[in-house]
Order: structure tokens, then sequence, then C-alpha cells
């Protein structure tokens, strides 16, 4: 038990550090991740390329989900690339543009990965993604078409010197055989299909290391244009999608509810839920429940480490079988707890952040697929990761909650300390001017009125 203890006095300690030197690297606020929002998940997560051990123990997942990604993370993120932003794709990465978008994601990946074939020599693959989902058709006067200029106020100039691929896809997938209605220019230099996600897909690309494509100018403008004004059609449904809300009234007990759509029409799969929450809410364990089309469902796996005030987080994972086109909902009560006075944010009153629960499933295609050659199509090999040609790994997270703590009034300390400060410094002032004054008795002048005047 004594070594066990140390070992994992060991992992906590590197863990800490990391988040530190990444907190310092990138300019966030990783360093507020400590035991308290930290857990060690069981089933949801395993490392990735050559570390492909199942040894849980080394394994560490914290969220913050109250900080916010912001310029300052975007300047340092740039600047591991290699080119930074002067050349390449990253050209288009103008700050006020990005973080006017709808959804904006960070992400740095870091994996061990085999040097050459025989895997004598390991090296670091280190793995940048950037996610941002406009609005055109909000900013462009209610029309769909879209360009690089419009978005990021931009365009591509040139390819990074150092980089052996640098491509744009333009997802031209026809809707309802309508691929005539789609116009993209300029010209693309090769389409591409690929099954992403399930969905058979269609892209334009455009290599930027083709010599063929800056022949006019030195300037790249992707525009896509529509043939015709097109109705407000519904995106597709997805087939794993989820969301999660609080409800419950007063400030004393409330109810955590996680809705799980499987949307496929005749597959039925399991999917592996974590959830983590803080441990100011007390959660009752014994009133989770788990409903499917009316009937209770049993999980096959639970795993649930209770919290420790101060000290740690819940933590609750579940492997439930979803139907085939069912709505799963799983609900558990909690109780708030009260904290200290000085363990309230600056601002109790916006709310308490709950992590996002994640998901993690192996979900099966609509359509027939077939296996991907990763020579071929490295991007969404890696990007969209499949198991075999039926089904295809999904990790989702959902939505943070926003629970509100019984709150005292921080009024009343603040006149307080400003009536007492106020006080404090008008007696000091007042004694202090008594006692360091000197005081000249100035003798009356005497002589006529003349000279008084």
């Amino acid at each position: 038990s004594n070594l066990w203890y140390l070992f994992s006095r060991s992992v906590d300690k590197a863990w800490k550090e990391l988040s530190n030197i990444l907190s310092g690297i990138f300019c966030a606020s990783l360093n507020f991740i400590d035991s308290t929002n930290t857990v060690t998940p069981t089933a949801s997560f395993k490392p990735l390329g050559l570390a492909n051990g199942t040894d849980h123990h080394l394994l560490r997942y914290a969220v913050l989900p109250r900080e916010v990604v912001c310029t300052e993370n975007l300047t340092p993120w740039k600047k591991l690339l290699p080119c930074g932003s002067k050349a390449g794709l990253a050209v288009l990465l103008k700050a006020e543009r990005l973080f006017h978008s709808s959804y904006h994601s960070q992400a740095v990946h870091i994996r061990p990965v085999c040097r050459d074939a025989s895997c004598l020599a390991v090296s670091w693959e280190l793995r940048q993604t950037l996610t941002v989902v406009f609005d055109t058709f909000a900013s462009g006067q209610g029309k769909k078409d879209w360009s690089l200029f419009k978005m990021f106020s931009r365009t591509l100039t040139d390819a990074c010197p150092l980089a052996s691929q640098s491509k744009v896809y333009v997802d031209i997938s026809p809707k309802n055989k309508e691929k005539e209605l789609l116009e993209v220019t300029p010209p693309p230099t090769s389409v591409h299909e690929a099954i992403v996600q399930g969905d058979k897909r269609t892209y334009a690309v455009y290599d930027l290391l083709s010599p063929l494509l800056f022949n006019t100018s030195r300037s790249l403008n992707v525009q896509l244009k529509w043939q015709r004004p097109q109705e407000s059609s519904e995106l597709p449904t997805p087939v794993l999608h989820a969301q999660r809300y609080v409800s419950g009234y007063g400030l004393q007990t409330g109810e955590i509810s996680t809705l799980i759509y499987n949307t496929h029409p005749y597959r039925a799969f399991p999917v592996l839920l974590l959830e983590t929450v803080p441990w100011y809410l007390r959660l009752y364990v014994h009133t989770l429940t788990i409903i499917t089309k009316g009937k209770e469902n049993k999980p096959s796996y639970i795993h649930y480490q209770p919290a420790q005030d101060r000290r740690r987080p819940h933590l609750l994972e579940m492997l439930i079988q979803l139907p085939a086109n069912s709505i799963t909902k799983i609900t558990i009560q909690f109780e708030r707890a009260l904290l200290k006075w000085t363990e309230y944010t600056p601002d109790p009153n916006h709310g308490f952040y709950v992590g996002s629960s994640v998901l993690s499933a192996l979900v099966p295609s609509i359509i027939a697929m077939k296996d991907v050659d990763v020579e071929q199509s490295p991007l969404f090999t890696s990007l969209f990761p499949s198991s075999d040609g039926s089904s295809y790994f999904v990790r989702l997270y959902t939505e943070p909650l926003l629970v509100n703590l019984p709150t005292p009034d921080f009024s009343m300390p603040y006149n307080v300390i400003c009536l007492t400060c106020t006080v404090v410094a008008v007696c000091y002032g007042s004694f202090y001017n008594l006692l360091t004054r000197t005081f000249h008795v100035e003798e009356p002048s005497r002589g006529g009125l003349a000279k008084r005047l």
C-alpha cells in the first residue's frame, strides 16, 4: 500500500508540473487544474500512439469549463507552427475574425509514434487542430455564399516552405442530387471522395504546393456560390448526439439530466458515459435512473468514485446499450453544499460550472463503408478514425452546466469593510495630524492703524 501511495503521488506531481508548464507555454489558466477537478478514468480514455497501455492509474483527466479560449492563447499556439502565421494556411488565422465566430476550439495532441517501419526509433508527433464555425448565413444578409476573404479578411498567398502537404478541402457533396447548383471558384486541382463518419462526402481539393494554383495571381480566394437562392434546409441529424441540463427548484436539491439520442434506424450500440461533478454538489447515487423507451436500462459496466470535500470530484462511468431509434434519459439527484465564504468566486451570483459529460462510442455506419488506405487519405483517417468498414469512433462532449449555489449577501461584508476602513482612516489621520503637527504662537503686532493696514 505504501508503494502504491508513492506511485500515485509521483503521477500527481508530474500531472501538476505538466499543467503548469502548459499554462506557461499557452498563456492559459491551466494552472487552476488541481486535485479538486482531476479524475482517473477507468474506461473512457486510453493513451494514444505507441503508449497503448491499459494501466488507467497513469491516466488523468481534468476540465476547466469556466475558462474561455482567447487571443492570448492563439498567439503562442501559432508560434508552434513551422512558419508561424507568416505563410501557408496559418495566414488566415486573424484573431479578430476567428473570435467573431459562433464557435472556436484549439487543440494540441502529442503522442509517441514509430520513426520507421521497423519501429527501432521513436519520435514524438505534435498535431495542432483549430475548429471554427462561421455563421455565413447571418453575416451574409441571408445568403449561403461564402469566400475565404469574407470569413477571414485575408486570402492565401503561398504554402509554407517547410510543409510536405498544404491543402484546402471544400465540401461540395450534393444534396438531393442538386450538384449543379454549387459553383466553386477557382476550379479545384482535384476532387476527393471520402467516407466521413459514415457518410459519403465529396471534396474539392486545392493543393497549395501545386505550381498551377498560383499562376495568374499570388492570391487564392476560394469562393462558393449557389446558382439560385436556397430554401432553409435542415441539417442532417447525426446518429449519436446528446444534451444535458439541470432541473429542480430552490437552492437545496436539484437533478442533472442527460439525454442520449440514437437515430440509427435498425442498429443498437453501446456508449461509454463519463460524468465528473464537483464536490460541492452532493450526488445521491441511489437516485440514478436510466430510462429507454419507458423501461429501465441497466448499464453493463458502472464505476463510481465518490467525492471528497475540497479534495476530489465525483466520477461516474457507465456502459449503456442504446437501442435503435431511441432516446435514453439518465437522471441523478444532488444536493448543494454550503461553501466557506473564502471559497466563492469573485462573481458568485453568476453561478458555478459543472464540466461536460463525455460520450465515447463506436457508431455503426448507415451506408456500406470500405477500409480507407491511410497513404491515400491521411487527413481523414487521422481526424475521423474508423475501426473497420462498418463503424467509426466518435467522442462527444455535452454542454457544461451552470448551477446556482446558496450565496451569502456579500454586500454586507463590503459595507462593513468600507465603514471600518473609513473610520480607521479618519481616526488615524486625525491622531497622526495632532501628534505630528507643531504649533507656533504668533504675537499680535503693535502699531498704529496705518502700519496695520
